[in-house]
C-alpha cells in the first residue's frame, strides 16, 4: 500500500523563553519609548503651564466661578468619556496610528484655545483637548506594557517620572512667566514645537506589535453614545444643581432621570455587543474591581489639588501667577520623588503592596490637613501638607495601573488600563464639578457674612463691591486692601472646606488596596504574551488541519526495521493514502 507524504510547515517554532522574551539593552528600551515620553510631556506641559494661569484666563474673560469650574471639568469630561474609547481601540487597530491621532487632537485643541474670545468657547476647546489628554493617557501607558515587563517597568518610568517631573514644576513656572511677560494666550502656543517633534520621534521610534485580530473590527457605537450621554447629564446635573435650577425642579429630575436610564442602558448593551467599550467580565477580576474603587479616591484628591491650589494662592494669598508655580513645587516634588524612588523599588525587589498602602495613607493625611488651611496659614506648613498628600499620589497612582495591567490577558490589555483611568477620571470630574459647586457657595456665604457690615468709603470700594455681586472671580490684586483681605478669608476658608469631601473617599481607596491580591509582577512583557499566543494559535491551527486530514485516511507510519522514530521540529507530517491507487487495488 502506498502513501503520500505532505509536509505542514509551522511559521514558527515552539516558543523558548530566549525567543519569547529578547533582551533589550536600556538604551534600546528609552529608545522605543523615547517618542512617548515626548509625547507625554507635551501634555503635561501643555496642561499645568496653564493652570497658574486659570484665574488670570477666568478674570480676562469675564468667567464666573461656575465656568472657572467648567473649563476644567469639560475636559475631564472628554478625558473620561474618550478614555475607555481609546482603550477599546487598541486592542483593534494600530496603536502607533491612535498615539499620533491622539497628539494632534491634543495639539489642535490647545492652539485653538490661544484664540478664545470668551469663556464659552475656551470651554468649548477644552473638550478638543480632553479627547487627546484621553487617548495620550489611556495609549502611552498601553503602549509601555506592551515594550517593557511588569517587574522591569518601575526602573523606567522612574526615569520617565523624572522627564514628567520637568513639565509638571516647570509647566507652572513658564506659564506664570509666559503670562506675566506676554499674556495668558501665549502659553497655549509653547507646546507645539515640542508636539512636532514628538510625532517624528513616535514615527520612526515606535514599534508595536499589530492587535491579533483575525476577524472585521467591530466597534460599540451605541454604547459610546449610551455611556456620553449618561455621564454628560450627570455632570451637568451635578454641577449647576442648586444654582441654576433647584435640585427638586423639573428639570433636575429629568436630568437625574436621563442620566440614569443611559448609564443603566450603557451597561446592559455592554454584556452583548461583540466587542465592549467596558467589558463586564473584567469586573470578575478581584485585581480590576478593587483597583476601580481605588482610584475613585485617589482620583478625587488628585484632580481637586490640581484644580484649587491655584486658586488658593492666588486668590487667598494675593499670589501672581508666577508665584503661585513657585508655591506649588513642593507638592510637585513630593509626587514625582515617590513616584521615581518607588518605582525603583518595585523592580528591584518586587514588592508594591506595602508601597500602596503606605500611599493611601498618605493622602489620607493629605487632604485631612488641606482641609485646616486658611488664608493667613504659614506657607511652610501649607507645603509640608503638600509634600505629604504628593507622596501619597506618587505611591498610587501609576503602581494602581500597573497592577492591573500585571494580572490581566494581554488581549484585554488595552480595556483593563484604560477603564482604571476613565473611572479614576469620572470620579475626579464629578468630584471637582461637587467641589467647585461647594466652593462657590461656601465663598458666596462666608462674603456674605462678612460683608454684611461693611460699608463702603470710597468708589474703588463701590466698585468692588459691585463685582463681587456679579458672581465674577476676582481679581485680587486690583481690590482695595479693605476688601481684599476679606475675599482672601472667604477663599481661603471655603477651598479648606471642600477638601473635606476627598477625606471619605480617600478611606474608601485605603480600603480598597488593602485588599488587593498581592500578586507577583511578571517578567514578560504584554509584547512577549501576545507573540507567545500567537505561536500557540499557528500551533493549534496546524494540529486543526492535521486532525481534519485525518478522517480515516491516516495510518500510523512505523519505522523501518532499525530505525528510531523521529519528532518533527520545525514541520509536521501528514501521510495520506493515495486514493486513486487504492481505487484500482479494489479492482483487482
Amino acid at each position: 500500500m502506498n502513501y503520500l507524504r505532505r509536509e505542514h510547515a509551522l511559521t514558527a517554532p515552539a516558543p523558548t523563553a530566549s525567543a519569547a522574551a529578547p533582551t533589550r539593552s536600556a538604551r534600546e528600551v528609552f529608545t522605543a519609548i523615547s517618542g512617548l515620553v515626548v509625547a507625554m510631556f507635551v501634555a503635561v506641559i501643555s496642561g499645568t503651564i496653564v493652570s497658574t494661569s486659570m484665574p488670570v484666563i477666568i478674570a480676562d474673560l469675564g468667567g464666573t466661578q461656575s465656568q472657572y469650574t467648567w473649563v476644567i471639568t469639560a475636559s475631564l469630561l472628554a478625558t473620561a468619556v474618550s478614555t475607555p474609547i481609546w482603550g477599546k481601540l487598541a486592542d483593534l487597530v494600530d496603536r502607533k496610528i491612535l498615539i499620533q491621532l491622539a497628539l494632534v487632537l491634543f495639539t489642535v485643541g490647545t492652539v485653538i484655545a490661544g484664540f478664545s474670545t470668551d469663556t464659552n468657547m475656551l470651554i468649548a476647546v477644552r473638550v478638543i483637548q480632553g479627547l487627546g489628554v484621553g487617548g495620550l493617557m489611556s495609549l502611552v501607558m498601553i503602549a509601555v506594557a506592551l515594550i517593557i515587563s511588569p517587574r522591569e517597568r518601575g526602573k523606567y518610568m522612574g526615569v520617565v517620572g523624572g522627564i514628567m517631573a520637568l513639565g509638571t514644576i516647570g509647566g507652572p513656572l513658564l506659564g506664570g512667566v509666559l503670562t506675566d511677560a506676554w499674556g495668558w494666550r501665549s502659553n497655549f502656543f509653547v507646546g507645539v514645537p515640542i508636539a512636532i517633534v514628538a510625532l517624528i520621534l513616535l514615527q520612526f521610534t515606535l514599534h508595536l506589535p499589530k492587535p491579533q485580530r483575525g476577524t472585521k473590527v467591530s466597534i460599540d457605537y451605541f454604547g459610546i453614545a449610551l455611556m456620553a450621554v449618561g455621564v454628560s447629564l450627570l455632570l451637568i446635573w451635578v454641577s449647576m444643581g442648586g444654582s441654576q435650577f433647584e435640585w427638586d425642579s423639573t428639570t433636575s429630575w429629568a436630568l437625574a432621570v436621563t442620566s440614569g436610564v443611559a448609564i443603566v442602558a450603557f451597561v446592559i448593551v455592554e454584556f452583548f455587543v461583540k466587542e465592549p467599550i467596558v467589558p463586564m467580565t473584567l469586573f470578575k477580576n478581584r485585581t480590576f474591581t478593587l483597583s476601580v474603587v481605588a482610584s475613585i479616591g485617589v482620583g478625587v484628591a488628585m484632580f481637586a489639588t490640581s484644580v484649587f491650589l491655584a486658586q488658593y494662592f492666588q486668590l487667598a494669598r494675593g499670589a501672581t501667577p508666577t508665584e503661585s508655580g513657585l508655591m506649588t513645587i513642593p507638592m510637585i516634588v513630593g509626587q514625582m520623588g515617590a513616584s521615581i524612588i518607588i518605582g525603583q523599588l518595585v523592580s528591584r525587589f518586587g514588592k508594591w503592596k506595602g508601597w500602596m498602602v503606605t500611599g493611601a495613607v498618605l493622602i489620607i493625611a493629605g487632604v485631612s490637613l488641606m482641609s485646616t488651611i486658611r488664608y493667613d496659614t504659614e506657607f511652610w506648613l501649607v507645603a509640608v501638607f503638600m509634600v505629604v498628600l504628593g507622596m501619597g499620589l506618587g505611591m498610587t497612582m501609576q503602581n494602581l495601573t500597573l497592577i492591573v495591567q500585571n494580572d490581566t490577558p494581554a488581549t484585554q490589555l488595552g480595556a483593563a488600563s484604560s477603564n482604571v483611568n476613565f473611572f479614576r477620571t469620572i470620579a475626579g470630574t464629578i468630584g471637582v464639578t461637587i467641589m467647585g459647586s461647594v466652593l462657590a457657595t461656601q465663598v458666596a456665604d462666608y462674603l456674605k457674612g462678612d460683608l454684611s457690615t461693611f460699608q463702603p468709603t470710597s468708589q474703588g470700594e463701590v466698585d468692588a463691591l459691585q463685582h463681587l455681586a456679579s458672581g465674577n472671580v476676582p481679581a485680587v490684586s486690583s481690590l482695595p486692601d479693605t476688601i481684599r483681605a476679606i475675599v482672601e478669608g472667604a477663599y481661603g476658608h471655603g477651598i479648606a472646606d471642600v477638601f473635606l469631601i476627598a477625606i471619605p473617599l480617600a478611606v474608601l481607596g485605603l480600603i480598597a488596596i488593602a485588599f488587593l491580591p498581592n500578586k507577583k509582577l511578571s517578567t514578560k512583557s504584554a509584547g512577549d504574551e501576545l507573540r507567545e499566543q500567537a505561536e500557540e494559535s499557528v500551533i493549534e491551527v496546524a494540529e486543526a488541519e492535521i486532525g481534519a486530514a485525518a478522517t480515516g485516511s491516516i495510518t500510523a507510519l512505523r519505522p523501518a526495521s532499525g530505525e528510531q522514530p523521529t519528532t518533527a521540529t520545525g514541520s509536521v507530517a501528514v501521510l495520506e493514502r493515495a486514493d486513486a491507487e487504492d481505487d484500482s487495488e479494489r479492482t483487482r
